[in-house]
């Protein structure tokens, strides 16, 4: 019995407690089910708050915003630059010219000071400008463009993370449930056999070995029972902190292991598609960035043009002011010779980032087959694992009927009656445990292959 215990709670610990060490503390306005009321949860529901909640999606999803606007100010660069300015200049000391000159009658050259400028000096100007001919310019653009697109993927991956985590601890939740469904009915049980010993002990059939037994067995569930309520409410504050709702909302997890049986023994196709996988999508989308980047580096060998027109509007006096117009317009050809072989290295190392990147995407897409093959082995291990407890649990179940009713009638000892429900709740345990290593895995190998 000890063993059993020990071991339900040592399970429910070790797929918690990692969990709860790599929560993120996302708390949120949310506030429902506080107070009198209670939030009750099924997955689908879970996963609707976590999506619309979580810090993580919102964050993701602001990315994509702040990129979108960032693309839109790319384009500002193909539209005129049209700028307006003014200047009011106040002469305080006005600059002196030493000039000699000869003195056209005595000959004699005479020195003559000449002071420069004008007391009031205003200038205003309206100037336009705007590119004609970069095509560097115009790839730059299509470069903006992919980084929407990688934004956007990127956003995709974070819900999907989120998706695979809300299930997975959800799925604890309910293990976590079943674990101490199991600690009670062994505390019930060792409660029934208690006083079914009690009663034998005071006619004179049961031992007092027997009836302290029967009295220790009871005495020992009892605080597991506390400890496997404290194992679900562990759990349930990690979904809570996954799905970015306040800890103190109430919440009660609807569901049982059971529901997902009939998915689980459904004919299983294996899955090796990762058209769809975010790592892969986001590697592609970096490959097409790289090559945008070396085209744009190969078209600063071409010649840019480029249009302006100014206009200004002076005046300059020291008590009347007199105005001046002027305007210009001007087309500005620049052909690029030599930068030292700048340009060349440059996209030297853009080939090189290139390459790397290709070398990457083929380890990563490895990687990612081989993690499919195992989440497969997994899955059809848990298949088997559950079949094979499935008829554990009918024959154990059994056993333990008739060692119960041999008990009653004083055919068998406590410490077989015992044993016959360690055996029992051992199989139970172990037929919930393959149903959530199942699920769990499932929205791993979910998340691998980019299934929303």
């Amino acid at each position: 019995m000890k063993r059993l215990i020990f071991k339900v709670l040592t399970i429910t610990t070790i797929i918690i407690a990692p969990m709860m060490l790599s929560a993120q503390d996302d708390s949120s306005a949310l506030r429902q089910g506080q107070g009198s009321e209670t939030l009750r949860l099924t997955l689908d529901q879970a996963l609707e708050i976590a999506l619309s909640e979580s810090n993580t999606i919102k964050i993701a999803d602001m990315t994509v915003e702040k990129t979108g606007y960032a693309r839109k100010g790319s384009y500002t660069a193909l539209y005129p630059n049209i700028n307006i300015s003014g200047s009011y200049q106040r002469t305080l000391l006005k600059q002196v010219m030493v000039m000699e000159m000869p003195n056209p009658i005595t000959g004699e050259t005479q020195t003559a000071e000449i002071k420069m400028g004008r007391d009031n000096n205003i200038n205003t100007s309206a100037s336009a400008s705007m590119p004609i001919v970069n095509a560097q310019l115009w790839e730059s653009l299509k470069l903006s463009g992919l980084d929407v697109e990688l934004a956007v993927e990127q956003a995709r991956s974070s819900k999907i993370a989120m998706v695979k985590q809300v299930k997975q601890a959800f799925y604890a939740v309910l293990l976590a449930q079943k674990s101490h469904e199991v600690v009670a009915n062994v505390y019930e049980n060792a409660q029934k056999n208690y006083e079914k010993t009690l009663q034998r002990f005071n006619v004179g059939k049961a031992s007092e070995v027997e009836h302290l037994r029967a009295q220790v067995t009871m005495m020992n569930a009892e605080p597991n029972v506390s400890s496997a309520e404290n194992a679900v409410l562990l759990a349930t504050w990690q979904l809570k902190a996954v799905m970015g709702i306040d800890l103190d909302t109430d919440v009660e997890v609807v569901g049982d292991l059971n529901d997902y049986t009939a998915q689980m023994l459904t004919p299983y196709v294996s899955e090796e598609d990762l058209s769809n996988n975010s790592s892969l999508l986001q590697l592609g989308i970096q490959g097409r960035m790289l090559e945008s980047t070396i085209r744009m580096q190969k078209k600063q060998y071409l010649p840019t043009l480029a249009a302006s027109i100014n206009y200004n509007y002076s005046a300059m006096g020291d008590e009347e002011l007199r105005w001046f117009p002027s305007s210009t317009a001007a087309v500005s050809l620049s052909i690029p010779i030599f930068d030292g072989f700048q340009k060349h290295y440059s996209i030297k190392q853009s080939k090189i980032n290139k390459n790397m990147l290709d070398l990457q995407r083929e380890d990563t897409e490895r990687n990612l087959r081989i993690g499919i093959r195992n989440y497969n082995d997994q899955m059809a291990l848990c298949i088997k694992n559950y079949q094979a407890a499935e008829a554990t649990v009918e024959i154990a179940q059994k056993s333990y009927d008739i060692s119960e009713k041999m008990y009653e009638v004083g055919k068998a000892t406590l410490v077989e009656l015992n044993d016959a429900q360690l055996a029992l709740q051992q199989a139970q345990l172990t037929q919930a445990q393959a149903v959530y290593n199942f699920m769990v895995t499932k929205a791993s190998l979910d998340e691998l292959i980019g299934k929303e």
